[in-house]
């Protein structure tokens, strides 16, 4: 892909705090953009006029006084519909960034505080993008232009044909190194609706890959695990925000039953896209479980792709982080745990040894732990680990002492699950 218009390009800055604008100024100026700045949204359009509208890119705040950002970047798109518009908003500016996308169309909006390096990815893909734009509406006017020529010219036409078609297969493989950028603005559609679901596609991606490349998966799969990554949460769109907002294992038993419907949602969407078809089959699939437990179709062990088995630790190890499965967030120590935990039941153990083998095995237990199964405890025992559920819940916390009662109640509980839960204890207090 071409890098020729990120780095050239002229980006205007609107805020009335000067520090924001200094902030932006430092963060994009380092990355070779010509940087403009302006205090209001006045100043804003007369800094516009006067470069004839030669800006790429325009970054307003949205509240400002006298002409708040909706009504800037709106005037912005109605006498330069050609530059690119991003709001920059408080999550309190939601009517307002409303407004904006409607009459300001604009690109993408960030959130207040930011994200440095996700604000200079958004900025970069917005201004690749653009270039994609002009470079389509160039070739759309020289095959015009052409197509004119070729009803007035009889001489020359076979050559005018293999120039035209060498320029078409030209602008192809241009878009195909433009296909991975596509995907991602794609990606980008749930994230727009905010929370705690931003960047994770983009970092269950990159984990997935990493993991496959790890397993000696070639280049054809790890690509179509990377795009899956990528969407293999299209099939949320649908979903209302406040089931978005929660955790799955809050979920009651009608809710449970509308989320799960969404891998099989995301194969629908994808499935019409020649390119996408092998992405889609893994979307599908990412939340089987090896124990044959999961959903949609109930797969288990190989019959479960290859690519899903590896989407589906990526995906719940994000998640456990970034406390989106459970509400809480665990450290990396704890989530590899769990992953541990889940080795040959939620997860193919050929995946989990591939995962720790690239980013170390969790700790091992103090010499004073021992790991024992329900039926082993006994009386006095103190917790040495908080006690958590296979999808997260902490149960019992760390040095919690052991009783009859108590025990009783975790053993019925791992008959209830199907499964055997292990514990570490010690016996006496840490």
């Amino acid at each position: 892909m071409s890098t020729d218009l990120p780095q050239a390009a002229t980006i205007l800055c609107v805020d009335d705090e000067a520090n924001i604008l200094s902030s932006l100024r430092r963060l994009f100026r380092p990355a070779g953009y010509r940087v403009l700045i302006a205090e209001s949204g006045a100043d804003g359009l007369a800094m516009l006029q006067a470069e004839n509208g030669a800006v790429d890119l325009v970054i307003s705040d949205m509240r400002m006084p006298m002409m708040d950002g909706a009504q800037f970047l709106a005037e912005v798109r109605q006498r330069w519909p050609g530059i690119v518009r991003i709001l920059l908003t408080g999550y309190a500016d939601m009517d307002s960034t409303i407004a904006a996308i409607n009459e300001g169309q604009i690109y993408r909006y960030i959130s207040k505080p930011w994200n440095d390096g996700e604000v200079s990815l958004t900025v970069r893909e917005a201004l690749e993008r653009q270039g994609l734009l002009r470079e389509k509406a160039r070739l759309e006017a020289l095959t015009a232009q052409q197509n004119e020529e070729l009803k007035v010219l009889n001489a020359g036409l076979e050559e005018k044909v293999r120039e035209r078609t060498e320029e078409l297969r030209r602008a192809h493989e241009r878009l195909k190194r433009s296909f991975f950028t596509s995907i991602q603005v794609f990606a980008n559609l749930i994230e727009l609706r905010g929370g705690n679901m931003a960047g994770h596609s983009r970092r269950v991606a990159d984990l997935a890959r990493k993991i496959a490349a790890a397993m000696g998966m070639d280049g054809r799969q790890c690509n179509d695990i990377f795009l899956a990554g990528l969407l293999h949460d299209i099939g949320k769109i649908g979903l209302p925000d406040a089931l978005l907002a929660k955790p799955p294992s809050k979920m009651n038993g009608d809710e449970l039953g509308q989320w799960r419907k969404h891998p099989a949602k995301g194969e629908q969407v994808l499935m019409a896209l020649e390119d996408l078809r092998g992405a889609a089959r893994l979307i599908r699939s990412h939340h089987e479980r090896f124990d044959g437990q999961g959903y949609p179709d109930g797969l288990a062990g190989l019959a479960i792709p290859q690519g899903a088995r590896i989407l589906a630790l990526a995906n719940e190890y994000d998640g456990h982080l970034h406390g989106t499965l459970t509400g809480t967030r665990l450290g990396e120590d704890d989530a590899k745990k769990l992953v541990l935990q889940g080795r040959g039941k939620r997860y193919d153990p050929a995946v989990v040894d591939a995962f720790l083998a690239l980013f170390g095995a969790p700790p091992e237990p103090p010499t004073d732990e021992i790991a024992v199964i329900p039926a082993e405890l006994r009386p006095g025992m103190f917790l040495a680990r908080d006690l958590i559920s296979p999808e997260g819940v902490l149960l019992l916390a760390t040095d919690y002492m052991l009783d009859e009662n108590l025990i009783r109640q975790i053993r019925d509980y791992e008959r209830s699950e199907g499964g055997r839960l292990t514990l570490y204890v010690r016996q006496r207090r840490g």
